[in-house]
């Protein structure tokens, strides 16, 4: 597995390039089915020195997408530590991963979720996004959001036949919204 590695405000060097490629083409030992690598290397901007280089990366396998940013001033420190940050989550979504198979194999039925609403009014829309969309389990799709470190996920859930949005509330538990057609 090659990572696609893009630089921005800076030229990606050949030695830099395989430094990278070297330390995260160890990732496939800990997650095998590694579809992509996306890594974007970059210099910005900051009061500290510390934070001037920065190291983004997207690893997307079969149904998971792990994300990880660090920054420092040296870019083969932050490289260094992507990569361990990296090696965590993954360790983390297999354990949960085994865990949520144990649980499904101790209880046959799962108790439905309740449905939780909330509004929220958004002056103008300055950002549009577009992902693809895996079918999964709300339990799936929360797992997902933990991984990726995010507030909220959109997934289309195959039970309900509907995208639904799972999201962390403010006590620390976690809310699902299944839209319903008036």
């Amino acid at each position: 597995m090659q990572p696609i590695i893009t630089g921005k405000n800076m030229e990606v060097s050949e030695p830099l390039k395989k430094y990278v490629q070297k330390k995260l083409g160890k990732l496939d030992r800990y997650l095998p089915d590694i579809a992509e690598t996306r890594v974007e290397l970059s210099v910005e901007k900051a009061k500290s020195n510390q934070d001037r280089q920065v190291v983004q990366v997207t690893v997307r396998s079969n149904s998971t997408i792990l994300r990880a940013e660090e920054r420092s001033a040296d870019m083969l420190a932050a490289v260094d530590a992507v990569q361990s940050k990296l090696k965590r989550q993954i360790m983390r979504y297999k354990g949960r991963v085994a865990r949520i198979r144990e649980k499904a194999q101790a209880a046959a039925s799962a108790e439905p979720y309740v449905p939780v609403v909330e509004e929220e009014l958004v002056p103008r829309i300055v950002r549009t996004k577009v992902f693809s969309v895996t079918p999964m389990s709300a339990d799936e799709a929360t797992e997902q959001m933990e991984l990726l470190g995010h507030d909220f996920f959109v997934f289309y859930n195959p039970d309900t036949a509907s995208m639904n949005v799972v999201y962390r509330r403010k006590d620390g538990n976690y809310g699902l919204l299944q839209p319903e057609l008036a």
